[in-house]
């Protein structure tokens, strides 16, 4: 037995929602600057506790110390720093000294010298 409908039935037409094209914006990558390894030495007695300060340590006269890796008197240390120019003194035994192998150096406010160290 046939089932006949009173209307016709629609044909009912499956369309897809309208796709938005999504916009693809590069991203930008911040990078810090790239840093370099940058080695501070000094000559100073065998035993001497040397340090290294400077506006890279805020001034800080025990942030870095620096070691006598062959027991010769002279004190190392390294450390990255970013492209710039740098203020510093050493700290040996608790005394403030400027490089004496660095011929650029600026006066500071306290009427003594620092030594310049240009990175980059």
């Amino acid at each position: 037995m046939k089932i006949k409908a009173k209307t016709p039935a629609k044909k009912v037409e499956e369309t897809q929602p309208a796709v938005k094209a999504k916009t693809v914006i590069p991203a930008i990558k911040k990078t810090a600057p790239k840093t370099q390894r940058v080695t501070f030495s000094v000559r100073a007695e065998v035993g001497s506790k040397v340090f290294l300060a400077g506006s890279f340590t805020d001034w800080n006269p025990t942030a870095k110390e620096m070691t006598d890796k062959k027991g010769d008197g002279v004190y190392t240390v390294t450390l990255s720093l970013a492209p710039g120019t740098y203020q510093y003194k050493f700290v040996i035994d608790g005394t403030w000294c400027a490089d004496p192998e660095c011929a650029d150096w600026i006066q500071n406010d306290l009427g003594t010298l620092n030594s310049v160290k240009h990175v980059g």
